[in-house]
């Protein structure tokens, strides 16, 4: 029996300046409204939040100051795709270099998980780190070198991750 696999995703951003400066006040402010459009977004499945009483509230990593943490899963590559790059979600994209540093090395990872499963950040941030050791893998890719969810079913972690 194939199981059902989901599409996880961590991103990374090195902000200009502390979430609570002015010069990020404009970011903050979409962050509701952004939020909102992806947890009810065709094939949206879950998200880490900070916070479930302020949707301003940001995840910020132990790694290093001023890192912000997006982390979602969505059903499929195209409804991950769609709220990306099809929704208003767009805009906010198109403007980060006003609000974060640019990176030289990946900052979006993506893999397959079985349906149900939830990725810790650990999980999340080692998958990014493979990417950046490896290169694009069925473990660890990206939207520009992509694999896809057969390619990722028999691999140990999602064997370790269906237990």
């Amino acid at each position: 029996m194939l199981s059902v696999m989901h599409l996880a995703q961590l991103n990374i951003a090195h902000m200009r300046a502390p979430v609570d400066s002015p010069e990020l006040a404009e970011f903050v402010a979409l962050l509701e409204p952004i939020n909102t459009i992806a947890d009810e977004a065709p094939g949206f499945v879950w998200r880490l939040k900070e916070s479930e009483e302020d949707p301003t509230a940001t995840v910020v990593h132990e790694y290093g100051d001023h890192l912000l943490i997006n982390f979602s899963v969505w059903e499929s590559r195209e409804t991950l795709w769609n709220y990306v790059y099809r929704s208003p979600h767009l805009g906010v994209l198109r403007r980060r270099r006003e609000w974060f540093l640019r990176m030289a090395e990946p900052y979006i990872v993506m893999w397959w998980v079985p349906e149900g499963h939830i990725p810790s950040l650990a999980e999340g941030m080692r998958r990014l780190e493979r990417l950046k050791a490896d290169g694009p893998g069925p473990e660890a890719f990206t939207f520009n070198a992509f694999y896809d969810s057969s390619e990722a079913v028999s691999l140990p972690a999602a064997a370790e991750a269906r237990k």
